[in-house]
């Protein structure tokens, strides 16, 4: 059953509001339209790319029947805390999962995160966390924003590597749910994230060449932190 269905089995209708994501695609938005209500977006915790509790929190109104959490590139959301926020509040709290992979391929991406985390220079890497299966490998290239990060993707890809901007418009920028709302964590990180090949069919040379390619681009950055 889809997010849209379950919403409006719970209830969830015209009038209502559900608090999501913009940091993503607009599947989550869309769902919570075609329950009939209004989607809210809360801005993004800045190290899990998923809901940030506090900025949840402050956006529950007498009209927030629902939430909807989504894991983030092989990282969960704080599934407890949010659930224990719509205990508060009587929220109906939904989490969006990304498609599991089997056991053996997720540790060799993990394995190739973690080579990949001990060699890259002049990029802010993932902090791995509980329960991180690497579904991407998202990097934080630092710098003045989109250009730098587009300008670094482009170089890459003339070397070689496969990278690709997760993210390039968050939904509440999208003209279907232009909203006039500050998400601060939202937009940087859809201006600075670039997905780097973590797939468990890489080679041992790949990996060479992904680090060889970042690290020759990183001196033009300021120095990850």
């Amino acid at each position: 059953m889809g997010a849209a269905a379950i919403l409006r089995a719970a209830g969830v209708g015209v009038g209502d509001e559900v608090i999501v994501p913009a940091f993503g695609n607009m599947e989550v938005a869309e769902a919570a339209t075609l329950a009939g209500a209004l989607p809210v977006f809360a801005d993004i915790d800045p190290v899990t790319y998923c809901l940030d509790v506090a900025a949840v929190e402050a956006s529950v109104t007498s009209r927030t029947a629902a939430v909807v959490a989504v894991h983030r590139f092989g990282r969960p959301a704080d599934i407890a805390r949010l659930h224990a926020l719509g205990q508060r509040h009587g929220l109906l709290v939904l989490e969006q999962g990304e498609s599991e992979a089997p056991y053996d391929e997720v540790a060799q991406r993990r394995q190739r995160a973690a080579y990949l985390d001990g060699k890259l220079r002049g990029v802010r890497t993932p902090d791995g966390g509980d329960g991180h299966t690497y579904q991407q490998y998202v990097v934080r290239v630092p710098g003045n924003g989109r250009p730098d990060r587009d300008a670094f993707a482009r170089a890459l890809r003339g070397r070689g590597v496969d990278c690709r901007v997760p993210v390039k418009t968050p939904v509440h920028r999208l003209p279907e749910f232009r909203r006039c709302v500050s998400l601060p964590e939202t937009e940087l990180a859809a201006d600075e994230t670039l997905a780097l090949p973590v797939e468990a069919s890489l080679t041992k040379r790949d990996m060479q060449r992904i680090v060889a390619a970042c690290n020759a681009l990183g001196g033009l950055l300021q120095p990850a932190f």
